[in-house]
């Protein structure tokens, strides 16, 4: 049995990992002025979000068609695999998965299983690096859905933005936005779990990061913690200098947001994705 693993670009995981377990990374499309973008291949995160704040228009973001993900599950299909599991970001936050089971309904040479994470960014890169390293040890769909079911309720993802201005000109997030109100100059926190989209409202960004290094003490002890961004390595590397001793050791992933996610939150966001050792 040869089971192969499909996701999608807002995964966020680094390319290394990718090529080790041979993943397949269907890229969604960022939209810029008349022209559209893959995510990950024709545009790079540094360029997004340097000229984010000065587009005209802001950019949108677009899930592929179905075609897109029949030729992945052919591709794979040709090469040998007996199963494949795509696994995408959650339905709460696009239509991904929706156009991925769609894809998998039509495609008939072998089995397709959709996977809704429930979670973005490395919310979803955690499930998609297990699944792959399941897949690699020769588990079955079966087996490996079995693993995540153990870790999704453990996963939390938070990131605290600089301003709620890229919320309010995508329109696309709305469900985050819900009890933040009007006030542009707030810094607001928005929070992934379970498929839940939630937010929280603090006025400067010093008590926002003390909220953020909150919520981990929440969450302790940590199995797996990871640095999310836009385009702040240097912030996001200070905020690890101040929680490192609630982490576990090792090496700790500093992924900046895939610009699909990060047209919806702007430039400046610091946060993680975790994996908690008992749900919270």
């Amino acid at each position: 049995m040869t089971t192969r693993i499909v996701t999608d670009s807002t995964c966020d995981l680094p390319q290394d990992i990718i090529e080790k377990y041979d993943i397949t990374v269907i890229p969604l499309y960022i939209n810029i002025d008349d022209k559209g973008y893959l995510d990950g291949v024709e545009i790079t995160r540094k360029d997004f979000y340097t000229k984010l704040p000065d587009y005209k228009i802001h950019p949108t973001t677009a899930t592929p068609g179905i075609k897109s993900f029949t030729q992945a599950y052919q591709t794979l299909s040709e090469a040998g695999a007996s199963e494949i599991l795509s696994i995408h970001i959650s339905e709460s936050l696009s239509a991904t998965v929706a156009v991925a089971r769609k894809a998998a309904q039509r495609f008939k040479q072998v089995p397709v299983t959709v996977h809704d994470s429930l979670q973005l960014s490395l919310g979803t890169g955690f499930q998609v690096e297990l699944a792959g390293h399941l897949a690699a040890e020769g588990k079955s769909v079966d087996e490996i859905l079995a693993a995540l079911a153990q870790i999704i309720p453990r996963s939390f993802v938070t990131a605290r933005l600089d301003t709620l201005e890229f919320l309010r000109r995508s329109g696309r997030m709305n469900r985050f936005m819900s009890g933040l109100g009007s006030l542009l100059q707030l810094k607001p926190i928005l929070t992934m779990k379970l498929g839940q989209p939630r937010s929280e409202r603090v006025r400067t960004k010093e008590k926002a990061e003390a909220r953020l290094i909150q919520m981990l003490e929440e969450f302790h002890p940590i199995e797996r913690f990871a640095l999310v961004h836009t385009n702040a390595t240097q912030e996001a590397e200070a905020f690890h200098a101040k929680i490192n001793h609630l982490i576990p050791p090792g090496e700790v992933f500093s992924m900046d947001i895939t610009p699909v996610i990060g047209a919806h939150i702007g430039p400046g966001a610091v946060g993680f994705a975790i994996i908690a050792k008992s749900p919270v």
